[in-house]
């Protein structure tokens, strides 16, 4: 085990117009993590395979590494990098480099665009119920059924003969 080569986690990543959200697919107890101005290392030990998983991502864009955290969820680890610039246009990926590395995927559960952010002044929950109370109905709609009372009666429904 001691000559076993370190291989990089699979790594979810999403952005919203002042963080970025990472999120390291591997089960570790006690990882080691470093969150800097222009990078991040990650280092952990998988709880199921025991292997060694382990990797220094060049970001972008620098953060500020003092409002950035994470969270050991168990199953994985979640981390919220607080963008440096405020103001700036969302990253076109998570590296400089031009090549996608193979471990590094989008995140499209987290995932929100930049114009998606602007229509909805920047939150981060989509409520379906409120946007279907606001069109007129909805599962939690407690509104008034509507009558067919004034309805008139259709003529195929009259004298129908008795089944057989």
């Amino acid at each position: 085990m001691s000559g076993e080569v370190p291989v990089p986690p699979p790594v979810l990543w999403a952005q919203r117009k002042e963080d970025v959200l990472l999120t390291f697919s591997v089960e570790s107890k006690d990882p080691a993590i470093k969150i800097e101005k222009d990078s991040v290392y990650f280092k952990g030990i998988n709880a199921q395979d025991k292997k060694v998983h382990e990797v220094t991502i060049p970001l972008y864009d620098a953060v500020v590494p003092e409002n950035s955290g994470f969270v050991n969820k168990g199953r994985c680890i979640e981390m919220v990098l607080r963008k440096e610039k405020k103001d700036a246009p969302y990253w076109p990926s998570l590296t400089k480099d031009k090549k996608k590395p193979h471990y590094l995927k989008i995140d499209f559960n987290k995932w929100k665009d930049e114009d998606d952010e602007d229509e909805d002044g920047g939150g981060n929950n989509y409520d379906i119920e409120e946007m279907l109370r606001s069109m007129g109905g909805g599962a939690g709609d407690k509104g008034e059924k509507p009558s067919f009372d004034d309805l008139e009666s259709d003529s195929d429904d009259e004298n129908l003969p008795d089944l057989e």
